[in-house]
């Protein structure tokens, strides 16, 4: 079972909420898809069991030992990505262009490395993530690794003997069958690759005009993809007005409700002190997301 947690827009608390229901289902894989600002480890100490280097796109590079210092590439570059015979990688889309215009064949497109993706053992299970370099490209075959390294955490691939998790058999007293992946905020690439195949995405939304827009956007990629949707209304007491918008909404269109999170000064503690909102125990919004848990069990299970 893998819960794919979304929100139209930047801003809602979508981890403080994936957070809070890894932390509720216990033994969850956690898989942080948002590879362009993650800080879903930030909550919790780990060790790094796994590292490798992701190379995304190519990116053109000229041998200095061929290059006659002709201008030639530099002429034919629609994207201004070469100057004085030095390519601007962030410019450079990897058309290849250059390397066809050459004379020398002294360019030639390589890979370039855009992430580190790690596996990182915690003290409440596994977590799949990845730090993009800077300007880096290729966020959805990105995502699409960190949710194969997750998926290889689940009883099912226990059990078949897959070749990562082998090496690190023994290591681990519990196997679970449910993956949180805490997706990217909006409705680019790294969201399509984020709800890809996933069993339910939980949207979570805010109560403004710009909430409820971004989340109708967000909810029609997921009708898009047949992807089923519950929906989190986070803060919906600022503006209940709009709250109700959304509710009466998603009741129109056959969408379910699972939770409504009320305004909580705890959440902005949690996020202070790096600790999930599940350790408060006085906090309302706690006992919204352990309430909307409940009901999210009762649809998925």
């Amino acid at each position: 079972m893998n819960i794919a947690v979304l929100s139209g827009k930047g801003g809602t608390r979508k981890t403080t909420v994936a957070v809070a229901l890894s932390e509720l289902t216990k033994d969850a894989i956690r898989v942080d898809c948002d590879v362009d600002a993650p800080n879903f480890y930030l909550f919790y100490e780990g060790e790094d069991l796994h590292k490798e280097d992701f190379f995304g796109d190519k990116k053109a590079v000229i041998d200095k030992t061929l290059c006659t210092q002709c201008g030639v590439c530099e002429n034919h570059c629609n994207f201004d990505a070469i100057d004085n015979n030095q390519v601007n990688i962030y410019k450079c889309e990897g058309c290849g262009a250059c390397t066809i215009v050459c004379p020398e064949k002294a360019v030639k497109l390589s890979y370039e490395k855009s992430a580190d993706v790690f596996i990182t053992k915690t003290s409440k299970g596994i977590l799949s993530r990845a730090k993009m370099e800077i300007g880096s490209e290729g966020s959805g075959k990105l995502i699409s690794i960190l949710r194969k390294n997750g998926r290889e955490f689940n009883k099912k691939d226990l059990e078949s003997g897959n070749s990562l998790i082998n090496s690190f058999k023994g290591m681990f007293n519990k196997k679970s069958n449910l993956i949180i992946t805490d997706g990217s905020p909006g409705i680019g690439c790294s969201v399509i690759s984020s709800i890809t195949g996933c069993d339910f995405a939980l949207i979570v939304t805010e109560p403004t005009k710009s909430g409820m827009e971004d989340f109708i956007r967000v909810m029609s990629l997921c009708q898009h993809f047949e992807i089923p949707a519950l929906v989190c209304i986070n803060k919906y007491d600022i503006n209940e007005e709009i709250a109700k918008e959304i509710e009466n909404f998603c009741t129109e269109k056959g969408f379910k409700v699972v939770g409504k999170i009320p305004y909580d000064d705890m959440v902005m503690k949690s996020i202070n002190e790096l600790k999930p909102i599940i350790c408060y125990e006085n906090s309302e919004a706690r006992k919204a997301i352990e309430h909307m848990w409940n009901n999210i069990k009762a649809i998925i299970y």
